[in-house]
């Protein structure tokens, strides 16, 4: 392996569902402490700040897409930021760290009940239940964000990870 492979493989990334993130600010802020590799994965051009630390993944429209390209480059070392379950499960299974943007970490022990209460949410609302939408986000829930992101990333630097960019 050449040294460039061997940094790569120890490397933290933090890959964000970006479409309806509402924390991606706040990922923006932590990885420049940390100095990670961000990816902002979407299918509508959105702004995100000019670094070479932060790159900007724009996918075709249709249904995951964006959880794909997540899902085929997610693995031990990363961080993958998601309200989406079924991506969270897919990401767990490589070895990736997944926390929703309200600051619940899906776990390995977590991520089947988690499937499981979707898949009845969605079965709910298939057969006409008014289920209502998501709770608002809370300031609450921003901080809770913040800290399972610095734990998540703590955690992997105490597993040799390490941040992999210079900021401009």
């Amino acid at each position: 392996m050449l040294p460039d492979e061997a940094q790569a493989d120890t490397a933290i990334t933090i890959f964000i569902d970006a479409d309806a993130c509402p924390v991606k600010d706040e990922v923006y802020k932590v990885a420049q402490r940390y100095k990670v590799k961000v990816f902002v994965v979407a299918n509508a051009a959105m702004m995100v700040p000019k670094t070479p630390a932060i790159e900007r993944i724009l996918v075709a429209e249709g249904p995951d897409v964006a959880d794909d390209w997540i899902a085929e480059r997610a693995k031990s070392g990363g961080i993958v930021i998601t309200a989406d379950v079924p991506l969270a499960a897919r990401c767990i299974k490589t070895g990736a760290a997944v926390i929703a943007p309200y600051g619940k970490a899906f776990t390995p022990q977590s991520i089947g009940d988690a499937l499981a209460t979707r898949n009845l949410m969605d079965s709910l609302r298939s057969s006409g239940e008014v289920t209502g939408g998501p709770k608002p986000f809370t300031p609450r829930d921003r901080s809770a964000f913040l800290s399972a992101l610095d734990l998540a990333i703590s955690r992997l630097q105490r597993h040799g990870y390490r941040g992999a960019q210079s900021w401009v």
